[in-house]
């Protein structure tokens, strides 16, 4: 069936791809690894290891995982750890001895990292050392046996300071010393298929307690190959470097990053702290970048960080957005400093996560999330489930080899979120325009209601996010007694001088009345998740 979208791809880029070019990810990653032994795979602090070291280092953990912990095919592993060298070594010896990895962020509150941990049924963890304070808090309230702890100087070895152990963790195992006892076990290749599960990959949880997305083996192997073919000759097999400073616990960076240019033979640049602007400058300044990925705040963030704009953007390819909305003020001073705008794309952790993409051949900004990926169809519906026509908004809904099989141990929610003919709802509101691209208006529950009017967040950040004098921006909507709703922006200044009146001012000569803000609050900073989103829900509480 022809798609608008389709008069839109790239050349080279095909209208379906095969989610079972490979049976599962290890085959694919182990591929990889052997063509491209000799290249670094991934670097931190200036540590290295080449992919033949991975490889061999990986089969080595995993053989512990079997031999000492009995992990068979199936059971759940949580890694709680941050960016660094032990992560990637750790899951693919989780991924190579059968596991299921859950992914745990490592600044958890101990409830947080409680109901997750319960939720998934876990028995071991590999975590950094820095969060096993949180872990010691709860352990014992959870099924966990196994704790092997990981520090920032592992497999670097260059001396690098990592918090202690808490003390109220009981018998853990050092991940070095776990690697080097299965140096002298054997390993035994596990048989995976397309259907078994790869990651519980747990959401925000911000409708209530957060649940585990079931990731599948063919889930992630169909979205590297629509990654790839979107990307077509943008790609430099073995040549890229990939500058990672969004978590790689985080799907995003877990599926591009880690996977995706682990597939490609590229160099991983992994970024421990990205808060830390200047050390973060400091290191792309080592490297001849070629791929960089992020969030609009994280971007915005690089641009207002001294000495950035004095790299050499020579060999960057390009950069892609995702997370949230990549603001066009944003993508257009990236374009100005590096050459290049920023690329966005659109997913969840419920898809892999890449739905839509805009063209790599196309080096403008459109401010839209894209097209829909190869194999992938998205259909805007309305609150009878309804498809509407283009240019009217919708709820949007995607088919694919991408989707998840659902969520972990809760057929209820799965059967909120998909629907009969199999499609998944995002709870995103988006419009389609005649020619294929989507773009997000917000998402229902963001959205704000003046006097019957409906007024979508989005809009107004954007406008306020393009004047001078302001770093960033979030609007919420609070309550107000003659329009039942109004909206309020917190406003983060670059430049002391701006005044509540300018910002007003400046929203009444672009937006209609019922859209220009009651209120505006000037504040230090926003508050945001590890990957960089801001996080609306909190600023109720302002």
């Amino acid at each position: 069936m022809s798609k608008p979208w389709f008069d839109q791809y790239d050349p080279w880029v095909p209208h379906e791809i095969d989610a079972d070019a490979y049976s599962n990810v290890v085959d694919m990653l182990m591929e990889a690894g052997e063509r491209f032994s000799d290249n670094v795979a991934f670097s931190n602090f200036g540590g290295t290891k080449t992919y033949s070291e991975v490889l061999s280092l990986s089969r080595d953990f995993a053989a512990y995982l079997q031999n000492n912990l009995g992990i068979v095919k199936g059971d759940r592993v949580a890694l709680m750890a941050p960016n660094m060298m032990a992560f990637p070594v750790a899951m693919l010896g989780i991924l190579r001895a059968g596991g299921v990895q859950v992914n745990v962020n490592p600044m958890y509150t101990p409830r947080e990292l409680q109901h997750q941990l319960n939720d998934a049924d876990v028995e071991t963890i590999v975590v950094f050392s820095g969060s096993t304070e949180t872990l010691a808090e709860v352990v014992g309230e959870t099924g966990i046996r196994n704790i092997i702890v990981a520090s920032l100087d592992d497999l670097i070895d260059l001396g690098l300071p990592s918090p202690p152990t808490n003390p109220g963790i009981k018998d853990p195992v050092a991940f070095l010393d776990a690697i080097s006892a299965g140096s002298d076990m054997e390993f035994s290749k596990v048989d995976l298929n397309g259907d078994d599960l790869i990651y519980l990959q747990y959401t925000g949880g911000t409708t209530g307690l957060s649940k585990g997305a079931m990731l599948t083996h063919r889930n992630l192997v169909a979205n590297i190959m629509q990654f790839e073919s979107c990307a077509g000759d943008f790609i430099r097999l073995g040549e890229d470097v990939v500058v990672t400073a969004i978590p790689m616990y985080h799907i995003f960076a877990l599926m591009v990053n880690t996977l995706s240019y682990f597939k490609f033979g590229g160099t991983n640049v992994m970024i421990t702290n990205p808060r830390d602007m200047p050390a973060f400058v400091a290191e792309w300044s080592k490297w001849k970048v070629t791929v960089f990925t992020g969030v609009n705040t994280l971007y915005n963030g690089l641009l207002h960080t001294p000495g950035f704009a004095d790299l050499d953007f020579s060999s960057l390819g390009f950069s892609v957005g995702g997370g949230a909305a990549v603001q066009k003020a944003v993508s257009d001073k990236w374009k100005e400093v590096t050459g290049k705008h920023i690329k966005e794309g659109y997913g969840l952790s419920e898809t892999s996560p890449i739905l839509t993409i805009n063209p790599f051949g196309s080096g403008d900004f459109k401010g839209a999330i894209g097209i829909p990926a190869p194999s992938t169809d998205i259909s805007l519906r309305n609150d009878q489930g309804k498809e509407v026509l283009p240019g009217e908004r919708g709820e949007l809904c995607a088919k694919g080899p991408q989707v998840m099989k659902g969520y972990w141990r809760n057929e209820e929610a799965t059967a909120e979120v998909m629907t009969d003919d199999g499609y998944f709802c995002t709870g995103d509101i988006a419009v389609m325009d005649e020619t294929g691209f989507f773009r997000i208006v917000d998402r229902k529950k963001d959205m704000i209601i003046v006097s019957g009017f409906n007024v979508f967040p989005n809009e107004i950040e954007a406008e306020i996010a393009a004047m001078d004098g302001v770093l960033e921006c979030a609007c919420i909507g609070v309550p107000h007694e003659k329009t039942g709703e109004a909206a309020k922006v917190f406003v983060v200044k670059s430049d002391e001088s701006l005044t509540e009146e300018a910002v007003r001012a400046h929203c009444k000569d672009c937006l209609t009345g019922y859209k220009v803000p009651r209120h505006i609050e000037f504040i230090d900073e926003l508050p945001k998740s590890t990957v960089g989103k801001i996080l609306r829900r909190e600023l109720r509480d302002y």
